[in-house]
């Protein structure tokens, strides 16, 4: 029972985001809101948005559940680099340095620590006396 959610271009770099991504990996949701809540980083809030996204994606999803008995948690997060801005910076003697302006994408997985009901299949019954 996982949900899933991206954000794309995101114009942090990837090693800034994944400072704050690795401090939640793991952790349940509601807990994971609250480290995010209280980190002084820029990039806490934009993983604030994607992880409230991933919960209401799971919402979507499956509507029957509740998701005080899911117990969600999240699965797997990670950041790769996105497209990067290439820019010139004015240098000494007419020289221009190149400035790269970094991205990433990011992707959440949030998973229901409560495993779903299985189903129950039935087997033709074989008789041992035959």
């Amino acid at each position: 029972m996982e949900a899933i959610a991206k954000l794309k271009n995101v114009p942090t770099s990837p090693r800034k985001m994944r400072l704050i991504v690795d401090l939640i990996r793991g952790q349940r949701v509601s807990r994971a809101l609250g480290i995010l809540r209280f980190q002084p980083q820029a990039a806490a809030v934009t993983l604030q948005k994607v992880l409230l996204s991933a919960v209401a994606n799971w919402q979507v999803k499956y509507e029957g559940e509740r998701i005080e008995d899911a117990d969600l948690y999240i699965k797997t997060i990670f950041v790769d680099g996105g497209t990067m801005l290439k820019r010139l910076r004015p240098a000494p003697q007419g020289r221009g340095h190149r400035i790269r302006k970094r991205s990433n994408h990011i992707t959440l997985v949030i998973d229901s620590a409560v495993p779903a009901l299985p189903t129950i299949e039935t087997a033709p019954e074989t008789s041992e006396n035959a």
